[in-house]
Order: structure tokens, then C-alpha cells, then sequence
């Protein structure tokens, strides 16, 4: 199921009534834009989403992955063959970012196994962020962005504006 202005807007607001003695300083919505114009995919929700969430004192940034959320996975080729209880085939994953239709290869090494959203999460879990960081660029990037809301300073090709 794809986010949605809709079921941003309830994940945000569960979050911060939730965090009401601590609230968040800011929320990132992360899109996965699947070889889509970026803008195509994040103008929706970024332009759909503020006004639902008036009463959030908290920034929202807006970050997309690049090419393939899953590329990320490739990433860290260890952890993920792990998961996977196989060898990951032909994929190079040398360069994750550059790796063609990560999704397909993805539910390929699954098997017989549905890839859902909960898969996502286990396989995300499984996986280790800093060895992702050091071999993706956008995935650094989307780090950064969601640590710092820009990289370096400068706006990421990974994130976008806050509202």
C-alpha cells in the first residue's frame, strides 16, 4: 500500500499525540517513488499534508528514495543473504543504488514469499544502517536529511523542503 495524504497525516498525528511530554521536533515522510518524477510522486502529499496537521508543532521534511527503496537492502549484502537464508544470485551490489529493478530482484530472491510491507520491515530490521550509509549515497543522503533536514548544509537530491 503506498503512503498516502491520508494515512500521513494519521501516522503523524498517532505519533505526536503519543509523544506529548516529548514531542518530536520533526517527522520525515519517506517516499519510495520507484523510477518515478520525484516531484510527481511527492507533490500529493507535500502539498496535501500541512493543512492537516495544524496542531503538530513539529516540522515536516519530505524525503524520497531515488530509484528503489530496496536498492537500500542490496546494500548490505551480509545481513540481507542472511535474512534471505540464500546467496543473493547476480546481483552486483557493489554500486545498490545503480542496481536495476531492486524490487523485482528482491521478490525474486524471496521466492515463494509475498513481499509486503511487513516483509519490508523485517528485512529492514535485519540490516544494518551504517554498512547501508556507507556503500549508498542516497541512502546517506536520506540520513543525513532526516538527521539534519539538508546535507552538508545543502538540500539532498534525497529530501525535500519542510512545511
Amino acid at each position: 500500500m503506498a503512503l498516502d495524504v491520508e494515512m500521513a497525516e494519521r501516522l503523524i498525528k498517532a505519533a505526536w499525540y503519543e509523544s506529548l511530554d516529548a514531542p518530536p521536533e520533526k517527522f520525515v515522510v519517506l517516499l519510495d517513488v520507484d523510477s518515478a518524477n520525484p516531484a510527481d510522486v511527492l507533490d500529493p502529499v507535500r502539498t496535501g499534508l500541512p493543512g492537516r496537521l495544524r496542531e503538530v508543532e513539529a516540522d515536516v521534511l519530505y524525503a524520497y528514495a531515488q530509484a528503489h527503496l530496496e536498492a537500500w537492502y542490496f546494500a548490505d549484502p551480509v545481513n540481507l543473504r542472511s535474512y534471505l537464508g540464500r546467496a543473493l544470485g547476480h546481483v552486483d551490489t557493489s554500486r545498490p543504488d545503480e542496481i536495476d529493478n531492486p524490487k523485482l530482484q528482491l521478490r525474486n530472491l524471496l521466492g515463494e514469499r509475498v513481499y509486503t510491507a511487513r516483509i519490508s520491515a523485517e528485512i529492514a530490521e535485519a540490516l544494518d544502517a551504517t554498512t547501508i550509509a556507507q556503500r549508498s549515497p542516497s541512502f546517506r543522503a536520506f540520513v543525513s536529511a532526516a538527521m539534519n533536514g539538508a546535507a552538508d548544509g545543502v538540500p539532498s537530491p534525497a529530501a525535500e523542503g519542510r512545511t
